[in-house]
């Protein structure tokens, strides 16, 4: 056999892809950054802000809709109630939030190593959220089903650069609308044992949610453990739904945390200017984060902003443009002043495929992120269509990037390692530092080796197979998949939360709503 058969050759390429594919990473439960906030506004600009929100929620009020009881609540408080529009003395809903909302707090996971800390200088990674569909180079574009569901959830699980399991990571059209947030919720307590997050798609089903923690945790260890966190959307412009409050009001009770997210694309939902969408989605959140806190005072809260402009030709939603990154930064630093943890962000882009477009928007969202300094970061990896699909290569590309702005958010060593004045004193002049003891000692951690990217010659590649980032991800995603493992559960703890779910699902009928 010569040296240049196919044979050798193609070892060579395997040997190549399995350094690739199992290169040693990291595993942080979430990060810690070391880096100060980027900010974009001073302290006048920010006070403005806060004081146009104050002016939105006195003069202009927020609606509470459907829901009577919030109403009471509210009016109990000191609101100005008139039928469903509810105004707020300027100052009212800072003063109740920062009374009892806690600046940061741990979600605990059913294993204790996976649990993350939300706030303070800790940012936690959660993948794509609500999709109704789903891409993979084999398949194409199709509806999301329960195995892609579960699939979804154990790419999180086995990613060392996501440190939480997420929500509704797809869709799962094939099942019952009113029954598949059973099925969603188990997929997340058991094929993972990272942090995860709640159904918000009726109050009832919040509190099946609640129902199954207590099963999986034990049914006191919710009372001073958050153990779920969930998405509460406004319904901007200045409106609060039925649905919404109720899951809100059910997870507080439990002392569940809930993140209050205005979701605003810009010209649509509200003014086109970022200091008018800044100061519309403090008014929101803080008229929910309010109506939480008079809940149960300490329930935790986080205060969300989703802001994305449209396009002013065709109204279709863009992402990856410059003017919802400054208001990320300001939003950002106006949830520190409040003192509440922070979530936005993400990997987001309009591309309906994992290619350059993809790259780009996603990667002009993501850096706004890191540098502003996001708490909680939904849809992390995945994204694709402006959120209405996910995509398999898509989320491994992703998680490459969180990977990378994990090593980002360490900043610059500074210890005598790090240093490095006796390598420099050692080696001198003229001298490579490829075979110094330094260099030696730190080769293996010195620099992010990407899973996804070739950095070989052309020649390597093309031996290699020529595949571009999707199809290497693909391979990827295909072989976590073959390899994982599920964490170990009790077995009386599965089996007492599949007789809950079978009880529930059996009480009342399918439904598409």
């Amino acid at each position: 056999m010569t040296d240049d058969s196919p044979r050798r050759r193609s070892g060579g390429r395997a040997g190549r892809q399995a350094a690739r594919l199992h290169a040693h990473v990291e595993t942080q439960p979430f990060l810690t950054r070391t880096l100060a906030p980027f900010e974009v506004l001073d302290e006048e600009g920010l006070a403005q802000i806060e004081h146009n929100a104050d002016t939105i929620l006195e003069e202009v009020g927020v609606e509470f809709r459907g829901d009577p009881a919030a109403l009471t609540l509210l009016a109990d408080a000191g609101a100005d109630v008139t039928g469903e529009r509810v105004r707020f003395q300027r100052g009212m809903c800072r003063q109740i939030v920062q009374a009892s909302a806690p600046r940061e707090f741990t979600q605990y996971a059913r294993n204790p190593e996976r649990n993350v800390r939300i706030g303070g200088m800790n940012t936690v990674f959660a993948p794509n959220y609500g999709s109704p569909f789903v891409r993979d180079l084999d398949n194409g574009r199709r509806y999301g089903t329960i195995r892609d569901f579960e699939n979804f959830v154990k790419l999180t699980y086995a990613s060392p650069h996501l440190h939480h399991s997420g929500g509704t990571i797809c869709e799962p059209v094939d099942l019952p609308v009113n029954k598949r947030h059973f099925d969603m919720v188990y997929a997340h307590m058991r094929w993972s044992d990272k942090p995860f997050m709640g159904s918000v798609t009726a109050p009832s089903r919040a509190q099946d949610t609640v129902d199954m923690a207590r099963v999986l945790f034990g049914a006191d260890y919710l009372e001073d453990h958050p153990v779920i966190i969930s998405l509460i959307n406004a319904n901007s412009p200045l409106v609060w739904d039925s649905i919404m409050l109720g899951a809100a009001r059910n997870y507080a009770l439990a002392n569940q945390a809930t993140i209050l997210t205005p979701f605003i694309l810009a010209g649509a939902m509200s003014p086109v200017t970022a200091a008018a969408v800044c100061a519309q989605t403090l008014a929101e959140s803080l008229a929910g984060m309010t109506f939480v806190q008079l809940v149960r005072p300490g329930a935790p809260v986080v205060l969300g902003s989703f802001a994305s402009s449209i396009s002013m030709q065709s109204g279709a939603p863009t992402f990856g443009t410059p003017e919802p990154a400054l208001v990320l930064y300001a939003m950002a630093a106006l949830a520190r002043r409040l003192g509440v943890p922070f979530r936005s962000g993400g990997n987001l882009c309009a591309s309906k495929v994992a290619d350059a477009q993809a790259a780009y928007e996603s990667a002009a969202t993501f850096q706004p992120t890191i540098l502003a300094g996001v708490n909680f970061v939904l849809h992390a990896a995945g994204w694709l269509e402006g959120g209405l699909a996910i995509g398999y290569e898509k989320f491994i590309l992703d998680a490459d990037q969180c990977g990378m702005a994990a090593v980002f958010h360490k900043g610059i060593d500074m210890s005598e390692n790090g240093q490095a004045l006796d390598a420099i004193r050692d080696n001198g002049p003229g001298q490579h530092f490829l075979g110094t003891a330094h260099t030696l000692a730190n080769f293996e951690s010195a620099f992010y080796r990407s899973e996804i990217a070739d950095n070989n010659s052309y020649e390597q590649w093309l031996e290699d197979g020529s595949l571009d980032a999707p199809q290497r991800a693909n391979v990827i995603w295909k072989r976590m998949l073959a390899e994982y493992e599920a964490p170990p559960i009790d077995e009386g703890t599965d089996e007492a939360l599949r007789a809950f779910i079978a009880e529930r699902k059996a009480s009342f009928a399918d439904s598409d709503v």
